[in-house]
């Protein structure tokens, strides 16, 4: 059975810098591409980041590029999300997400992920 947990979230003023991390377990998580995803109050579920299984390759939405990164660490089955330089905007319930198929190739779609964690709220103040 999949779990992954999210921690990290909480309360920041504008400007600020949280990191979100995620931990795995059930699969090989080094077989699965793991993605960043976001959901602000009365909007869809929006991508946020996604990093290939072999960490040769990241995407990010428009709206992060520059100010997130996200990151894996296979030994310890974590995937990390960096956000700096926060905005209002960026204020949301943010998820973790394992892709459905191993080996695929990066994708910035939720039909893409198989698995979800439960959430941690970022709030950033103005």
């Amino acid at each position: 059975q999949v779990q992954l947990v999210e921690s990290g979230g909480g309360l920041v003023q504008a400007g600020g810098s949280l990191r979100l991390s995620c931990a795995a377990s059930g699969r090989t998580f080094r077989s699965y591409n793991m993605g960043w995803f976001r959901q602000a109050p009365g909007k869809e579920r929006e991508f946020v980041a996604t990093i290939k299984w072999n960490g040769g390759r990241t995407d990010y939405a428009d709206s992060v590029k520059g100010r997130f990164t996200i990151s894996r660490d296979d030994a310890k089955n974590s995937v990390y999300l960096q956000m700096n330089s926060l905005k209002p905007e960026d204020t949301a319930v943010y998820y973790c997400a394992q892709a459905d198929r191993a080996y695929g190739g990066p994708s910035g779609m939720r039909s893409d992920y198989a698995y979800w964690g439960q959430g941690t709220q970022v709030t950033v103040s103005s």
